[in-house]
């Protein structure tokens, strides 16, 4: 983790509380833009205190990672506690959690970047000028626009407007099935996806298991677990 101590007896004390206590990874980026990727801590709210890996380096950095797969390591077959809270470990493979999410774009406005790699090293991107989640009680449903095509297509304009689904709760628009449980997964789904990041980690085209693996069918199709993919917000108005 990294201590940041360096020039604070310049600062005033109220830039020094936001220096010691950054919002987001976009606020760690301004104060010091020579900082690298890695996990730091954020204090989204006065109460919420989150370990976090930060992108500080595409397209100018201070990206705020909230999900993330690269090994298949961690399991993301998991029932809706887990994702509420969230799992994994920010250095690796992991989810942040419905409720942070729903905290960290609550006061602003967020835009949102998915990165993904597919098994010949081919890399593609797609990126949504507004982001945020709704709370608990409206059953965590996802707000996404403004699609901006990094080569991946827009698979998650299907999911806007939907609720959040794991195997233990249903609240997808499927009428005779559970999406989660029928794709080995948990998202915002519809009936069911376009997309399915936190699907089973496969290795590339999988005909046997179809729409199970971290997919994103725009770029890919159905049938092709991703590689890699990496799900990340910032604050609009936060691009250095």
């Amino acid at each position: 983790m990294k201590v940041f101590t360096a020039l604070l007896f310049l600062l005033p004390i109220a830039a020094q509380s936001q220096y010691l206590r950054p919002e987001y990874c976009a606020d760690i980026r301004k104060h010091d833009q020579t900082l690298p990727s890695g996990v730091y801590t954020i204090y989204p709210t006065a109460t919420l205190i989150l370990q976090v890996y930060c992108d500080m380096e595409t397209d100018n950095g201070g990206w705020t990672v909230f999900q993330r797969r690269m090994d298949g390591s961690v399991n993301f077959y998991r029932g809706w506690d887990h994702y509420k809270t969230g799992f994994g470990f920010a250095d690796g493979e992991y989810w942040l959690g419905l409720e942070n999410l729903f905290h960290l774009t609550l006061r602003k406005k967020y835009e949102l970047r998915v990165d993904m790699q597919d098994w010949d090293g081919g890399w593609a991107s797609a990126q949504y000028s507004s982001f945020s989640v709704d709370p608990e009680s409206y059953g965590y449903t996802l707000h996404v626009n403004g699609f901006i095509d990094g080569g991946a297509g827009d698979s998650l304009e299907y999911h806007n407007g939907q609720k959040f689904t794991t195997f233990d709760r249903d609240q997808d628009a499927a009428s005779h099935y559970n999406c989660a449980a029928r794709h080995r997964s948990a998202f915002w789904f519809q009936a069911c996806q376009k997309s399915n990041p936190n699907g089973l980690y496969l290795w590339g085209h999988d005909d046997s298991a179809s729409r199970t693996g971290v997919l994103w069918s725009h770029w890919k199709g159905h049938d092709y677990s991703l590689k890699f993919i990496s799900m990340r917000i910032r604050p609009v108005s936060s691009a250095v």
